[in-house]
């Protein structure tokens, strides 16, 4: 039996995929965007969720910060002007920023169409979505959705107040765009907020397998990691571990290009395409094969998950795309990182 396919996430505790563009939706009204829910708190124990969001041109949610909410934002479409802390720069595909507890953010898409992939921590913060907004079924965006935005939030915000966990500036004043520089193409060595340029950053391989990370436990606590992991089907990679089994750590998959394929111990092979999202639970035995010639997805993980065995297992790697030949796997290294990690494999 393959992973069953669903249009929203189920609350079984079980692995399923979700088809491109479906997902439990959610609109906050006069927004002209849609919220694709792809797993919340109800799957994660409270741990994390992960969410696609997309929109047309429309006016800015407002400076805010969380007390504990930790919000990050990778750009897969359009543009996104983004306040963080005391910087602001536009993001384009491929960027991302991280936004900690504390510091006050806004984001404004800039679009024309823009779409965003997403992971907040502590999961059940996702609640104040559902609150706000409403279910919506569409097949892009509600373009069309012209009700007074500030009209339908302010009294909802107001009859709210201390509940969630939003804290609105509205006398904040953001500061000027800035342009990219050296800072953001590294990591930070913790918790603060930064913007990572597309394709820069560290880079791990570990067989013919790269992880390219855009936030690792080190930057969000220990709370969870955000990778691009990287392979081909043209590497043999005979030996890439056969199966992994993360007693603790949920992963969430979403194959931006590609075909990835993944099996759970006791089921047949699924295909995961271009545009769907695969949810393994945590202490699910799950492999992994790469079946295309370039595949890239994002990983989700609460916590140390496929991208930490790489980079520990794996070596630094200097280059900016996979290598014609797939370098080889110390098994050693490996052994030793997934003993380190707690991991089965």
């Amino acid at each position: 039996m393959s992973i069953h396919r669903v249009t929203q996430p189920p609350t079984d505790g079980s692995s399923y995929v979700i088809p491109q563009l479906e997902g439990e939706m959610i609109s906050i009204p006069g927004s002209k965007s849609v919220c694709r829910v792809l797993t919340s708190a109800i799957q994660t124990n409270g741990a994390m969720s992960v969410f696609s969001s997309g929109s047309v041109l429309a006016d800015a949610p407002g400076f805010h910060h969380h007390n504990e909410a930790h919000d990050v934002f990778l750009v897969v479409k359009g543009y996104l002007k983004l306040w963080n802390g005391d910087k602001c720069k536009i993001l384009g595909p491929g960027d991302f920023a991280s936004v900690p507890p504390g510091f006050i953010h806004n984001p404004h898409w800039t679009g024309p169409i823009s779409e965003t992939f997403g992971l907040i921590t502590p999961g059940e913060w996702l609640d104040f979505f559902r609150y706000i907004g409403e279910p919506r079924n569409c097949i892009l965006l509600p373009e069309d959705d012209d009700r007074p935005l500030a009209e339908i939030l302010i009294p909802k915000i107001i009859a709210a107040k201390g509940k969630y966990d939003v804290v609105f500036h509205p006398t904040h004043q953001g500061c000027e765009v800035s342009g990219w520089n050296d800072d953001d193409e590294r990591l930070p060595n913790g918790p603060e907020p930064y913007y990572l340029r597309a394709n820069t950053g560290p880079r791990w391989m570990l067989g013919g397998v790269m992880s390219r990370p855009f936030c690792t436990t080190i930057q969000s606590k220990g709370k969870f990691a955000i990778s691009s992991i990287e392979s081909s089907s043209v590497y043999k990679l005979s030996k890439f571990p056969v199966s992994f089994n993360f007693p603790t750590v949920h992963h969430c998959f979403c194959v931006f290009e590609g075909v990835l394929e993944v099996t759970i111990a006791g089921g047949e092979p699924t295909l995961i395409r271009e545009g769907e999202t695969v949810f393994l639970a945590a202490n699910t035995v799950f492999s992994l094969k790469f079946r295309s010639k370039f595949v890239r997805l994002w990983s989700f993980t609460n916590g140390d998950g496929i991208e930490a065995l790489i980079q520990r297992a794996g070596r630094p790697f200097a280059g900016f795309v996979l290598p014609d030949k797939e370098p080889e796997l110390d098994e050693a290294r490996l052994k030793a990182a997934s003993e380190s990690l707690k991991i089965h494999i």
